[in-house]
């Protein structure tokens, strides 16, 4: 086994990006073989090539390779500089030269690395358009990962016509992917339980595959796909070319490569720090009643091409960008409720520049790939760090600079501290800009707007019309002048008042909990955090198959379009689980559900009609499974 040890930044995407663009087109061309760029050394089952990405400037020789260097296909290269980039990313460096060369790969890299152009580049050459059956599957974990890496290919083989890429995927009509596949589509991209459908329903011939992708593989385990996972690679050629991209290496990683691997070459992505470089990270201390003051005042000093905005509830985004809509800003919500044609309409209304400000959660803000994207809001604090990483991940993309800016309120100080500590980044204080500043601010937009519309093609009927008011009315210009920019405002303040301090509440009452599977009676059960009516389902999955709540929640989020808040109580039992989902679930919600697997076996989701008492299980934390009780002690002799 040959590894290539890679040091860099994750994050630091500066290369061909991870999933933006539309299908495109390619044609054949041959296999390469390029160099590897590296001191080399002698190992036991191969070779080390170990290259950093900090090492000083060399002679030429140790330079780091071009894409063109890499025997790239002129199309995609055409492509790859239509974009801006220059260089391969250090992951894509080490990776591509071994897969056209024809080698398998194992992949150690974290999200953001640049890793799908990685793998997609030497397949898009690999294959011939001609031929319309599908030659590659590339799975991942969930549909916004799987909708990202289509685009991605579609991207790089913009030039080239000839080749269709198809995600599947579970939460959209099996019609389009239906129609697609008939279609024929050399690319395949999509999520293991929506493949295995299309496997079982016949609609999906992988016997002539030529390259197979594992992307994010330890997520795929998290959720509980590895036997799904192990299915689908069992029931493809043995002569496939594999590569397995994983941000961890666990045993199940280990077991998959060495059991459908071909002695791969095993490239190691070194990791200086948790965050990149490129990406300028900012805190301000701010109360929770003062927040958006705190924003509007951001938003109105600060200069910003595009934003995100990450809340932590689904409420949360729409209230926020409603708000912000009200003083004036161009924002729109994103969550797990958004249908997803709705859901892309928006993120191409950030591309084109027709909206600024994106209002998200963690979760439907994933696989979000925006240039435009200058900086990252953390307006509720992330509970993980790896959140954190993965939210300030989406500025400072393809090599750019961005912005991450971090609210913390004075009780959230530990909740800093942490993420200092695991991305060993220190984070700048900031101080928020004052009432002064956003005035001076809004004076000076008012007279930039002034000197544009000075140079108006319609400058001249309005002086017209200015001048005629001041003779019939014996109006000086200034005054007339000041009531239209009265009038462009709408009667709103010019000048921004200072937020009145908050008034302190009385403490509430806690509400009463809201049942569960353990309580009896008293009618239907509701979200504690929403108050949404959930209904209880029984799944035939339980603790004899090994299945963890983590695993139940990430494969039925996944197939039918949930998020995690929509979930209530989980009951592991010995042969099949309780989990309480919104009552209302769409038929083809359910639909798609019943089909969906976990550690291999149908879930066969139905809604459980057993009385309260029956389904009796011990209070404790959501998503968790019963408590053992306690033993007894015996007493000493």
């Amino acid at each position: 086994m040959s590894i290539n040890e890679v040091d860099t930044v994750p994050g630091d995407n500066g290369d061909p990006r991870e999933g933006e663009g539309t299908t495109g087109d390619i044609a054949t061309g041959s296999p390469v073989t390029a160099a590897t760029h590296g001191s080399t050394g002698s190992t036991e089952g191969g070779s080390t090539v170990e290259t950093s990405a900090d090492s000083p400037a060399g002679p030429a020789a140790d330079a780091p390779p071009t894409f063109a260097e890499l025997g790239i296909d002129e199309r995609i290269l055409r492509a790859i500089a239509d974009v801006g980039y220059e260089s391969p990313s250090p992951i894509q460096a080490a990776t591509i030269p071994p897969l056209l060369a024809g080698a398998d790969v194992v992949g150690l890299a974290q999200t953001g690395t640049g890793k799908t152009a990685a793998f997609a580049i030497p397949i898009l050459m690999g294959l011939d358009t001609a031929d319309r059956k599908p030659r590659a599957l590339v799975l991942a974990p969930t549909r916004e990962l799987a909708i990202q890496v289509a685009e991605a290919f579609g991207r790089y083989a913009t030039h080239i016509p000839g080749l269709n890429v198809l995600p599947i995927y579970g939460g959209q009509s099996y019609g389009v992917q239906l129609s697609g596949l008939r279609r024929g589509a050399q690319v395949v991209v999509g999520t293991p339980g929506r493949v295995i459908d299309h496997l079982e329903k016949g609609t999906l011939d992988l016997s002539g595959l030529r390259y197979l992708v594992l992307d994010e593989a330890d997520e795929m385990l998290k959720m509980g796909f590895q036997e799904d996972v192990e299915r689908i690679l069992a029931d493809t050629p043995n002569d496939k070319q594999v590569a397995l991209f994983s941000a961890t290496m666990p045993g199940a990683i280990r077991k998959i490569s060495k059991q459908y691997l071909h002695d791969p070459v095993e490239i190691t992505v070194k990791s200086k720090t948790s965050t990149a470089t490129n990406i300028t990270q900012r805190w301000v201390q701010v109360s929770h009643q003062r927040k958006l003051d705190a924003l509007t005042r951001i938003l109105e000093v600060e200069s910003f091409e595009a934003m995100i905005l990450f809340v932590r509830t689904k409420q949360a985004t729409e209230e926020l960008a409603e708000k912000l809509r009200a003083r004036g800003f161009s924002a729109a919500a994103i969550n797990g409720d958004i249908a997803q044609n709705q859901r892309e309409r928006t993120i191409g209304q950030l591309k084109s520049g027709a909206l600024d400000i994106l209002v998200a959660t963690d979760v439907a803000a994933r696989g979000l790939d925006v240039d435009r994207i200058s900086h990252v809001v953390n307006y509720d604090i992330p509970h993980d760090t790896e959140s954190y990483v993965h939210r300030i991940g989406r500025t400072g993309r393809a090599g750019r600079s961005g912005e991450a800016l971090l609210f913390v309120a004075p009780r959230e100080r530990h909740l800093l501290k942490s993420i200092e500590r695991a991305t060993r980044h220190p984070l700048t204080e900031m101080q928020l800009p004052s009432v002064d500043d956003v005035n001076a601010q809004r004076v000076s937009k008012f007279g930039d707007a002034i000197t544009d519309n000075l140079a108006s093609e319609n400058l001249a009927l309005f002086r017209t019309l200015v001048e005629e008011y001041e003779r019939e009315h014996n109006t000086p210009l200034i005054d007339i002048a000041a009531a239209l920019a009265v009038g462009s405002h709408d009667g709103k303040n010019f000048f921004m008042q200072p937020e009145p301090e908050p008034v302190e509440r009385p403490r509430r009452e806690r509400p009463e909990r809201q049942r569960g599977f353990d309580d009896e009676g008293g009618g239907p059960s509701h979200h504690r955090g929403t108050g949404a009516e959930l209904a209880t389902y029984r799944i035939s999955v339980g603790k004899r198959h090994r299945v963890v709540p983590g695993a139940i929640v990430g494969a039925i989020a996944n197939e039918g379009g949930l998020r995690r808040s929509d979930f209530g109580h989980i009951s592991i039992r010995p042969d099949h689980s309780l989990v309480e989902l919104p009552a209302n679930l769409p038929a083809e919600t359910l639909e798609a559900l019943r089909r969906t697997r976990i550690s291999g076996v149908l879930i066969q989701l139905q809604l459980d009609h057993g009385s309260p008492q029956h389904r009796a299980m011990p209070r404790g934390p959501r998503r968790e499974g019963p408590r053992r009780a306690p033993e007894r002690r015996q007493p000493r002799s």
